[in-house]
């Protein structure tokens, strides 16, 4: 692992964001006010049904786990479509938060990079 420090700093921040995500999501699905400010445009596009339900859920089990530490190429795969995704509807929907939205996918990005061992299996082809 390149450097154990800055790894273990970004895992826990993206860890961190994601879990706060969640939760803040699960207050919009349930109708309360959240704790964070929420962007009208992804409440738009989300709804507050079931996808909003299912996209925080894999927000907070991804970042449980990153945070948890034990399952964290799982949590990394499970949250990079998210953060794509994320970063996608920041830059063409809603730009007001694309620095700090580009600064997430970068952190995501280098997790994944020092990770890339554990995902050999799943790229290699074998008889």
């Amino acid at each position: 692992m390149p450097n154990r420090l800055l790894f273990h700093v970004l895992r826990y921040a993206v860890g961190l964001i994601f879990v706060a995500a969640g939760v803040n999501g699960y207050f919009v699905f349930w109708g309360l006010e959240p704790f964070l400010p929420k962007s009208p445009e992804a409440v738009e596009l989300l709804g507050t049904g079931y996808l909003l339900f299912m996209e925080k859920t894999v927000e907070l089990f991804g970042g449980l786990l990153l945070l948890w530490g034990r399952f964290i190429p799982l949590g990394l795969v499970l949250l990079f479509p998210l953060t794509v995704n994320i970063a996608a509807f920041h830059l063409f929907r809603d730009p007001q938060l694309l620095i700090p939205v580009l600064g997430l996918a970068a952190a995501h990005l280098y997790l994944l990079w020092a990770t890339r061992e554990r995902y050999k299996g799943l790229f290699v082809y074998r008889l």
